[in-house]
């Protein structure tokens, strides 16, 4: 079985954050890697090359396949921001609240900035997320 490309690396957060290009996008970083913080209780961590990851789950599926993942993450592409969280019961009410947003109903939250959403409703979004991740599969710091 072929093995996952993403891993945790030792890359530094603030480094991988300092060289993100576009202004805007690096503020919004800084400020989420501040909330994320916030709601999981971890120091951050790079988990490959671009994605900003808080607490480690390693899973099994029923086909047999392992892995290891970000509890919660977040990357500042390009083209938008990305947070990984994990889906449970009222995402979808809350992401009709969030303000201007694509997907979220799995796991990927495509946003342009910060500024289009509340983070308030962005925060309770990251706690439900970690909840049912930590239901799901043992949660550590890492």
């Amino acid at each position: 079985m072929a093995e996952n490309k993403t891993k945790k690396t030792k890359v530094s957060v603030d480094g991988f954050i300092a060289k993100v290009e576009n202004e805007t996008r690096r503020a919004d970083a800084k400020a989420l890697n501040t909330l994320f913080k916030k709601v999981s209780g971890w120091k951050p961590y790079m988990f490959g090359p671009t994605i900003v990851g808080y607490g480690v789950y390693h899973y099994t599926y029923d086909s047999g396949r392992t892995g290891t993942a970000c509890a919660l993450g977040f990357s500042p592409r390009k083209a938008n921001l990305v947070i990984y969280t994990f889906d449970f019961p009222g995402k979808e009410a809350l992401l009709e609240k969030l303000g201007k947003h694509k997907g979220g109903i799995e796991q990927c939250l495509y946003i342009n900035k910060l500024s289009d959403v509340d983070v308030a409703v962005l925060e309770k979004i990251l706690r439900g997320g970690l909840a049912a991740v930590k239901n799901a599969w043992p949660v550590t710091a890492e």
